[in-house]
């Protein structure tokens, strides 16, 4: 995700007027005030992150004899994922329902990284989990200052090569000016998605430099078919045709960036296999709606988050170009919600959003999975009740390792989706990173997971970087938010790696993982000799233990942040135990 990886990712609450006033809009005024909902902070405050209060779900104790080294399910009620096994102390071995040739893939993204089994036990009890991962990386928690940065500190027991830099610092601002102003004083060493008007600036200046990154995001606008009036399917087609995505590209994207013909970015085989999505048609539009029983328009929302993503560089000001577009075109009052970050993601992925809502996806890993199957899954909810229609032929493309095998039943999803409209895709977004010019080894992920152990800032001991918001929790196995993501990936490992700023995977704290003919089993070997931050020794027990909580609902500590798992829950099917 990365929200959706959808879907992933804290909010600057601030007034309307502040907020229009910052991003001086280039397209149309707003016809109605954006709502902020519920403001954790004051206005001129700056914005605090608080993780949402954990799953109520009474619980029995965790009893450190429950731990098994075989967990097994019995592939049932859409479980794709059958048993995790600790072989020995340094093999681990998934065996799968039905073939899953992505498993590499996603076996290296962040959300399924690796802690000791006795912090687990202990720390997702007390919530400690949620401020200060344990993990292998080759930087090591410090600290969290809620609202002002978080500080991380080279681990000096790396199994790999140290970390070029003693210390990691991680801030935020919602505001592009911001961030480039701390970049151009030098108080940062870096920052994230400059803005659209600032990137000439950088490239014109000597003292810094641009790292584009590989357009690998979607903006969409999303709707739950559970909430009237976007139960109908006419109403949704007609917003489809009635939205001019490409003048919201023009006015509000950088250059390089695209109008969505699908989902997913073409980049990424089959992505873009059947039928382009619908051009800008009023006439058509109108028709539609009036054929719904709506010939004067409706009342709605658009619920959105203020972080700026890879995928959307000005959230309130695309909101307000949407919502006088909506007005003018098709005669819909949509009023502008603004969420926090975290509350919107939770909303999103529990399906109670009931107007429209803006969100979209950075690639989490590089496989259609990580798009259609995330959002259009059979356990999904974001858009309310899943469409067979598209997750029937997913299922099926997705034990297929052939691209080309694979392509008809892609091309049967992405008309599906093209014709049920769940979304309306809008853009694949230009987006990159900014360095001062003397940090050596710079680069943009286009899984926006830059690394940062390998880069050297000038003689400077300590890297200092700024991305768009607060992460939500460190503990990156339960949530999709981005900026959240790359905090984690600085600190936790997975059994395998993306190669920094490449979609290569490579040896993680696994040496390889092999698969059997059909890749319904998979055997990773550990590597030999890792330490935790905490001093204990890496293995297969490590292994287990985190997927475990993750993948049992009946686990006592399937707790996590908000106790969705929800790239658990996608990638691999349903959890075991499920409700």
């Amino acid at each position: 995700m990365k929200h959706n990886r959808l879907f992933v990712f804290i909010v600057a609450l601030m007034s309307v007027s502040m907020i229009l006033a910052a991003c001086a809009p280039k397209a149309v005024a707003t016809t109605a005030a954006p709502v902020v909902e519920k403001p954790t902070v004051a206005p001129t405050a700056a914005p605090t992150a608080v993780p949402p209060e954990p799953t109520p779900t009474p619980r029995p104790p965790y009893d450190p004899a429950m731990f098994k080294k075989v967990i097994t399910g019995d592939c049932a009620n859409g479980q794709l994922l059958k048993e995790i096994a600790a072989v020995d102390d340094l093999t681990v071995k998934f065996t799968m329902c039905v073939p899953d040739p992505a498993f590499e893939q996603k076996a290296a993204f962040s959300a399924f990284s690796i802690q000791p089994k006795a912090y687990l036990e202990k720390a997702m009890v007390d919530r400690s989990i949620l401020e200060k991962p344990v993990g292998t990386g080759p930087y090591m928690m410090d600290k969290w200052n809620r609202g002002e940065n978080v500080t991380l500190k080279r681990f000096d027991d790396y199994w790999g090569p140290k970390a070029k830099t003693s210390q990691f610092i991680l801030n935020w601002s919602t505001e592009a000016a911001a961030r480039l102003l701390e970049l151009q004083s030098g108080t940062v060493d870096g920052i994230d998605n400059p803005g659209v008007d600032d990137i000439a600036k950088i490239k014109a200046d000597s003292t810094l430099q641009y790292k584009d990154r590989l357009v690998n995001n979607t903006l969409y606008i999303g709707f739950n078919n559970k909430f009237k009036p976007f139960d109908n399917v006419l109403v949704r087609q007609a917003i489809a045709m009635g939205v001019d995505r490409e003048r919201i590209v023009k006015n509000f994207f950088a250059e390089g960036s695209q109008v969505a013909d699908f989902l997913t970015p073409c980049t990424i085989p089959n992505g873009c296999v059947g039928t382009k999505w619908y051009s800008f048609d009023l006439v058509k539009a109108k028709e539609l709606l009036t054929q719904a029983g709506f010939p004067d328009g409706f009342k709605t929302t658009i619920t959105l988050r203020a972080a700026v993503r890879p995928y959307i560089p000005d959230p309130p000001n695309i909101a307000t170009e949407i919502q006088a577009q909506l007005k003018k075109n098709l005669n819909i009052d949509a009023t502008i919600v603004i969420l926090e970050s975290g509350a919107m993601l939770g909303k999103a992925a529990e399906g109670t959003i009931e107007g429209i809502h803006l969100l979209g996806w950075n690639g989490d890993y590089p496989h259609i999975t990580n798009w259609m199957d995330f959002h259009f899954g059979a356990s999904q909810k974001q858009f309310g009740t899943p469409f067979k229609e598209i997750y029937e032929p997913l299922a099926q493309a997705a034990q297929i390792a052939d691209p080309k095998k694979a392509e008809a039943l892609y091309v049967k999803a992405n008309n599906a989706a093209r014709d049920l409209v769940p979304l309306v895709p809008v853009a694949h977004s230009g987006s990159g990173v900014a360095y001062r010019a003397d940090v050596k080894n710079a680069h943009a992920s286009p899984l926006s997971n830059e690394y940062f152990a390998v880069m050297t800032p000038g003689s400077r001991d300590k890297f200092v970087f700024m991305q768009g918001a607060e992460p939500i929790s460190l503990y990156c196995n339960d949530e999709t938010d981005g900026e959240s993501l790359r905090a984690c990936e600085q600190v936790l490992e997975s059994l395998l790696a993306f190669k920094p700023g490449t979609q290569e995977v490579v040896p993680g704290l696994a040496t390889g993982c092999t698969s059997n003919a059909d890749a319904t089993e998979w055997t990773c070997k550990l590597r030999k000799n890792v330490k935790f931050h905490d001093g204990s020794a890496f293995t297969a027990d490590d292994v287990v233990m985190s997927w475990w909580v993750a993948w049992d609902y009946a686990m006592p500590l399937h707790i996590g942040n908000t106790g969705a798992f929800e790239y658990t829950t996608i990638l691999w099917g349903n959890v075991l135990h499920a409700p």
